[in-house]
């Protein structure tokens, strides 16, 4: 990544007061994108796995679990997790969706998201507002930085009532397991920053079925469906 250098305080303003254009014009190119494409789920995880990994292969079923059930699938748009979770729903013959983002590494579209809903953003905080907004649950496979500030994100959200719930569905027991128990122990009970309700908003499971399970009984306890 290039470091601008501005030559002055007056250089600064005058490039953010025109920057607000170009972000405003990203939600409006964001907002129009996405209201045509119906409900969806969010799956994230790591740009890093490979094809033939448990957790790609695993992202795979998953995605492909979830456009049967009637939801389209929305990832970040580029390799690994987010690759595969757009194979699951090409395979599967639903809704596949990309939110692609300008990076200088391991970005690139991947060749599984329909041709008409590959997005590209340059601002992250457009591209999370989108996810946010537009899915109807986040399943998270094991990530790194960006997957943790999404799931991070979500749960604040809902946490604060921000946004209405939805389901928040950790994949990989042996990758998030560590991290609940952190959060039960020092967060919740030692710290007590956090409320023992608030655990309530987190799921953790295994397997392609268990995510399905929990779409449908969230989605029965209000009576909606995917094609509310």
């Amino acid at each position: 990544m290039v470091t601008k250098h501005y030559k002055n305080w007056n250089e600064i303003k005058t490039n953010d007061s025109w920057a607000l254009f170009k972000i405003m014009s990203e939600f409006v190119y964001g907002y129009e994108r996405m209201s045509e494409i119906g409900p969806c789920v969010s799956v994230f995880g790591s740009a890093r796995m490979k094809p033939g990994d448990k957790y790609y292969e695993l992202a795979t079923k998953v995605s492909n679990k979830i456009v049967e059930k009637g939801f389209g699938v929305i990832t970040g748009g580029g390799p690994g997790i987010m690759e595969a979770g757009n194979k699951g729903a090409y395979e599967g013959g639903g809704t596949s969706v990309g939110l692609n983002i300008d990076l200088p590494f391991e970005q690139h579209d991947n060749p599984y998201i329909d041709r008409d809903k590959n997005l590209e953003f340059d601002y992250f905080f457009v591209r999370k507002v989108m996810f946010v907004k537009y899915s109807q649950g986040f399943v998270v496979m094991p990530g790194g930085f960006g997957t943790l500030d999404e799931l991070f994100e979500a749960i604040t959200l809902i946490q604060t009532k921000k946004i209405d719930e939805f389901p928040i569905i950790l994949v990989g027991k042996e990758f998030w397991s560590g991290l609940i128990d952190w959060i039960k122990s020092t967060l919740s009970e030692n710290f007590k920053t956090v409320s023992p309700s608030d655990l309530d908003l987190i799921h953790l499971v295994d397997t392609e079925d268990e995510v399905a399970n929990i779409l449908d009984q969230f989605y029965s306890k209000f009576n909606l469906s995917p094609n509310f």
